[in-house]
This record gives C-alpha cells, sequence and structure tokens, in this order.
C-alpha cells in the first residue's frame, strides 16, 4: 500500500465531474443545446493529472514510499470492474438483440482492457463524429479509458525515475508544461479543415496536453500545503479569478462546436488551461468555489460520474435503434435515455464498481454464495450477462463483416466519392471558363434543341420512371452548379453525375460535414472562379447550424447566384425540426434561395432507406436525385 498521509476530501471537484459528464452526455443527446459539451473530456483529464500527481507528491515529500504495484492494483480495482461489466454488458445485449455489431467486438474488447482502444479507433479508421456511415458502436466513447489507462501507466513511473535521479520539481513542472504545449502544437498541424478530425480528437500524443497541465497544476499548486487564512483582498481575487474562469468555461461549453477549426488550432488547450485555473480555485480551501460545487446532488452524481460515462452511449445507440423516430419525440425520448442512463448506472455503482472497488476474493465469492435470496438473484443476473457477453466476444472471433445496409452505404460513398474526385478537377477548369448562367435552359430554341436531341440521342433513360422526362434530361445537361453536401449528398454523387454534364457541375460531397466547414469550401470555389451560378447544398444531416452561419453562406455566394437548399430528413435526430424550420423561414429574407422539401417528399417511404432511415438505399437514391433535379429544373423555369 501507498505510505502517505491523509488528503483533504475536495468536495468541488464532484461538481466539476457533474459538470463535465451532464455536458458529455447532453452533447451526444442533442448537440444544439450543449455544442461545446463533448468538452467535459478535458476537465476528466485535468482533475486525473492533479490527483494522481498530488497523491504522488503528497505521499513522496512527507517521507513515505510510493508504490507502484499498490497504485495499479488500486486503479485496477476502481476503473476495471466497471469497463468489464459495460463491455460484457453490451456484448450480451448485441449478441441477443444486434447481432450485426458482433464484428470486431473481441478487438474491442482486448483493445479497451490494455488500453489501447483509441489508437485501434484511429487505425481502423473509426469516426467520433460520423454516426450515419457505418454501424453505430456504444464503444465510442471508451477511447477517453484508454487515453487515462496509459497515463496511469506510464506517468508514475516518469515520476519514480525523476525522484530517484534527483530531478528538481521545478524541472518535472517545465517538462509536463513543455510537453503538453507540444502536444497542443502537434493537434494543431494535424488538424485538416474539411477532414474528419478523429485523428487528432482521438491520439493520445494530441490530447496529452489537459492532463498534463493538470500534473503541473500539482506540482505548483499542491492541494495539502493550500491552507485557510489568506488574506481578504487576497481571497476576493482568488474568487473573482474563479468567477471568469468557470465563467468562460460555461461559454465554451455552450459555443464551441466540434467541427470549429479554432477548436484544433489552440481552442482546446485554451479551455484546458482555463479549466486548470478553476481546478486550482476550487481546490484552495478559502475559495467560494469549493463551497458553491459541494452539495448533495453534486457529490452523487460526481461519484457515479465514471458509470454515467461509461453506460451513456450503450443506452443511447441500443435505444435509438429500437426507437428510430428521436425527431418527433425531442423532448420525451433524450428523457427517458437519461432515466434509464441513471438506473444502469446505479445498478453497476450499487452492485458491482463499489463492492469489487474493495472487495477480496472472499468477499466475491460471499457474494455469488449467499443464502439471501435478493443477492442470489443478483448473482444470477449478473453472471448472466457477463457469461452472455464472453460468449459474444468469443463468437465474434469468428464473425463475418455485416452485411448490414450500412456496410453497405459505406462502401458506396466511398466508391462514389473516389470516381468524383477524379472528374472534378475538369468541371472546376471548365467552370472557370464558361459560367454562364442557366436563363437560356427555358428559351424557345433550347427548348426546341432539347426535344430534338430527346429524340435521336436520348440519355439516362433509367430517370424516367422517377418522374424526369427525356426533355427535362436534356436540359439538366446544361445546367451549370457548385454543390456541397454530407454524406447523403455523398450517396447520390454517382446518380448526380450522370444527370449532370461532367463540364458543368462540381459536386464536393463528405462524410460528417456540417455548414461551418463547408463556408470554407465555398469561399475556396469562388476564389478559384469556380463558383457557378446555381450552388446545390446539402447539409444539416450531421449536426444543427445557426441562422448567421446561414447568414454567411448567402453573403458568401452573393445576392446573384441561386442557392438550392436541400432540407433535412434525419428523423433518428432531435434537430430534424430546426433546421427545416430555419431554412422555410429564410427563404423570405433571401429571394434567391430555394428549399427543396426532400424530407416532404420522403415522408412514408421508409422503403427508400437504409437501416438508419436517414440515407437512401439505391432506390431511393434515384428518387433522391431525380427529386432534388426536378426542383432545381422547376425553380430556372420561374
Amino acid at each position: 500500500m501507498n505510505k502517505s498521509p491523509k488528503r483533504r476530501y475536495i468536495g468541488g471537484f464532484d461538481g466539476l465531474r457533474t459538470l463535465g459528464v451532464i455536458g458529455v452526455i447532453m452533447y451526444h443527446l442533442n448537440p444544439t443545446l450543449f455544442s461545446g459539451g463533448y468538452l467535459g473530456v478535458p476537465i476528466f483529464f485535468l482533475i486525473s493529472g492533479y490527483l494522481i500527481t498530488d497523491h504522488f507528491f503528497n505521499t513522496v515529500d512527507a517521507g513515505g514510499e510510493f508504490s507502484l504495484g499498490g497504485f495499479y492494483v488500486n486503479r485496477i480495482k476502481r476503473l476495471y470492474p466497471g469497463l468489464l461489466f459495460v463491455l460484457l454488458a453490451s456484448g450480451a445485449y448485441i449478441v441477443l438483440f444486434l447481432k450485426d455489431l458482433l464484428y470486431h467486438l473481441d478487438q474491442i474488447f482486448v483493445t479497451n482492457v490494455l488500453n489501447v482502444y483509441n489508437w485501434w479507433q484511429i487505425f481502423n479508421g473509426q469516426s467520433y463524429f460520423e454516426r450515419f456511415a457505418n454501424n453505430e458502436s456504444p464503444f465510442t466513447h471508451l477511447w477517453t479509458l484508454s487515453i487515462e489507462g496509459q497515463f496511469y501507466i506510464v506517468w508514475p513511473i516518469l515520476l519514480l525515475l525523476f525522484i530517484k535521479f534527483g530531478v528538481r520539481k521545478s524541472r518535472i513542472f517545465w517538462f509536463a508544461m513543455i510537453v503538453s504545449i507540444a502536444s497542443a502544437i502537434l493537434m494543431a498541424l494535424l488538424y485538416q479543415p474539411g477532414v474528419d478530425p478523429s485523428r487528432v480528437y482521438y491520439g493520445t500524443d494530441t490530447r496529452l496536453f489537459s492532463i498534463l497541465l493538470g500534473c503541473g497544476l500539482a506540482i505548483v499548486w499542491p492541494a495539502e500545503k493550500l491552507k485557510h487564512g489568506v488574506m481578504k483582498s487576497d481571497k476576493i481575487k482568488l474568487n473573482i479569478v474563479g468567477l471568469l474562469s468557470f465563467a468562460l468555461m460555461i461559454f465554451m461549453i455552450f459555443t464551441v462546436k466540434d467541427s470549429s477549426p479554432f477548436l484544433y488550432r489552440g481552442g482546446m488547450f485554451i479551455f484546458s488551461v482555463v479549466t486548470c485555473i478553476f481546478i486550482g480555485v476550487v481546490a484552495h480551501p478559502d475559495a467560494v468555489w469549493n463551497k458553491v460545487l459541494s452539495n448533495k446532488l453534486f457529490h452523487y452524481v460526481g461519484s457515479r460520474s465514471y458509470g454515467l460515462y461509461l453506460y451513456q452511449f450503450p443506452v443511447m445507440i441500443f435505444f435509438e435503434s429500437k426507437f428510430k423516430d428521436i425527431a418527433n419525440h425531442p423532448i420525451l425520448y433524450p428523457v427517458i435515455e437519461v432515466v434509464i442512463i441513471f438506473l444502469v448506472t446505479e445498478f453497476s455503482y450499487r452492485f458491482v464498481e463499489r463492492p469489487l472497488s474493495h472487495a477480496k476474493w472472499s468477499d466475491v465469492k460471499h457474494f455469488f454464495t449467499s443464502s439471501s435470496a435478493m443477492s442470489r438473484i443478483l448473482a444470477i443476473i449478473i453472471a448472466a450477462i457477463c457469461i452472455t457477453g464472453g460468449y459474444g466476444v468469443v463468437k465474434a472471433t469468428t464473425a463475418p463483416k455485416p452485411k448490414a445496409n450500412d456496410s453497405q452505404l459505406a462502401q458506396q460513398i466511398k466508391k462514389n466519392t473516389q470516381t468524383n474526385s477524379k472528374r472534378k478537377q475538369k468541371a472546376i477548369d471548365n467552370l472557370k471558363k464558361n459560367k454562364n448562367d442557366s436563363e437560356g435552359l427555358y428559351s424557345a430554341a433550347n427548348t426546341a434543341k432539347y426535344k430534338k436531341l430527346a429524340k435521336s440521342h436520348p440519355v439516362n433513360k433509367d430517370f424516367e420512371k422517377y418522374g424526369l422526362s427525356q426533355v427535362d434530361l436534356q436540359r439538366l445537361r446544361d445546367v451549370k452548379m457548385t454543390g456541397v453536401g454530407d454524406s447523403v449528398m455523398a450517396d447520390g454523387l454517382n446518380n448526380f453525375n450522370k444527370l449532370f454534364d461532367e463540364n458543368n457541375v462540381v459536386i464536393d460531397a463528405a462524410v460528417s460535414r456540417q455548414l461551418d466547414q463547408s463556408i470554407d469550401i465555398l469561399q475556396k470555389y469562388k476564389d478559384q472562379g469556380a463558383l457557378a451560378p446555381n450552388v446545390l447544398i446539402g447539409l444539416g444531416t450531421n449536426g444543427p447550424f445557426s441562422s448567421e452561419q446561414l447568414d454567411q453562406v448567402m453573403h458568401l455566394v452573393g445576392p446573384k447566384t441561386h442557392v438550392f437548399w436541400i432540407n433535412t430528413f434525419v428523423p433518428s435526430r432531435p434537430w430534424e425540426k430546426s433546421v427545416n424550420e430555419l431554412l422555410a423561414n429564410s427563404t423570405k429574407k433571401y429571394k434567391n434561395l430555394s428549399i427543396i422539401d426532400w424530407n416532404g417528399y420522403a415522408q412514408g417511404h421508409k422503403d427508400w432507406f437504409y437501416d438508419d432511415n436517414v440515407h437512401p438505399n439505391p432506390d431511393g437514391s434515384m428518387y433522391y436525385s431525380s427529386f432534388v433535379a426536378k426542383e432545381i429544373l422547376k425553380d430556372l423555369k420561374k
């Protein structure tokens, strides 16, 4: 055991943990309300770095011996019961109800146990931000535990080596700060605008700065050496610093989106520094903030924050796999999910995590052999879950790649984007030379030409049964357009490339794209002189956007450019209605904005979609692309 003096319990950290876990849960449930709720993760990292480092030096400075083995045993007993239970319980559910998710379950289990799951996610191309193109995973969020696990393994060893070789605390502090800053710089360098940022989001190397800032704080601001009795003026300054740092934390949690370039180019580092300052204030016994964040509710949530974090994503994924009409119940369903998360967490806390965190083998054996009826029932339930989940892990070793529609969708999007990238540059070059608008499409001369071509050289006949006449199909070949969209548009790329002439249309669509990323893309095409007189936008699937962002797009393209905006059909997400209402209302402000009502057209046609009920399947894609094309022609005729 580690021989260290008794440590002061800082109740305010429970409040910080509550803020962190509630922020993350709300972000996953509804990023409209908590667009920066994911910043709860750096809060956990900072607290971990502070407490572990403070505990180490509290022991060493008191003349005690820090037991590395004892530390590892305590960490395992504290973290692994919950981790193993969430993996096995989720595995049991997958075996019984979602067999398509069995694929790679064995690798997910092993990499989580070995604390390298975040790197497995990176090397396997797992996205944190796109939950449609691939099968949704109930384990996506566990990357944070692997980073913390790696920290728990390496940092105490480094500290022991520093102490052994007589390295002064000041140098250890600067070592932590230099590596922290290097980590933040690496995040900024590896980040690429318009590209899924999951690599920099998951990477230990690019997320280490939060933990190390907490470590540095523990060295210069040790909890046990912060005493009562500071001067009144210093106390006021301390509380003002706490107020300002807390206000900035809350502001960023509500405003900084996960796709913002600012986040990866210093924003997350700034948030970590501000939170580090606030943690230092909370840790001081004379600051009011420790009392503000210490109460029974925060203690309850904070003490269960680990379990709440563990079970939130499995509950959401499993619930939403059965109830896909989230957009129709934007309040009821999230409330139900939160209730389930708390119930599952409480069960795990009472009967798995807390008993095993201090238990010896004899205690575990007694629990399963107790004569109490309740204990026997609980033992049977837990054993059944573990056995079924374990069977799932073993079964996963031979599980074939899922044949679910989502996998077919991912392959289709990949194929479409690869083909499209080869033809895009040719269209860009052509648009630079010739950007004549499409007003002449409905002139008498052109109409006669299209009718003649419809008879002599018909094109794309397979689209005729989807409501496009041969004259329409000929007319589309002369439409000049620049398109920007997300994975739904990427799913329809192949059809759009058939309908429009490759010399006249540039379509830039990618998985997980949101509106703020697309503003830079549109600006790039405008700067290149490749912004066509017609702009097609298909965004809103992956998250909401503000009226200010929409204004930005409209001002960028200018009043002479006709913007066709495809509204969203995403019934499994709470922002569907708000996005579509914003688009509809914006047509009153911008006369050059036309909304293509894909949502209304798709209602009642579940057979058009993959299992996610968001992306059109091959037949649905024909309806999607044909409907968009018809609406474009209809508006151009006006």
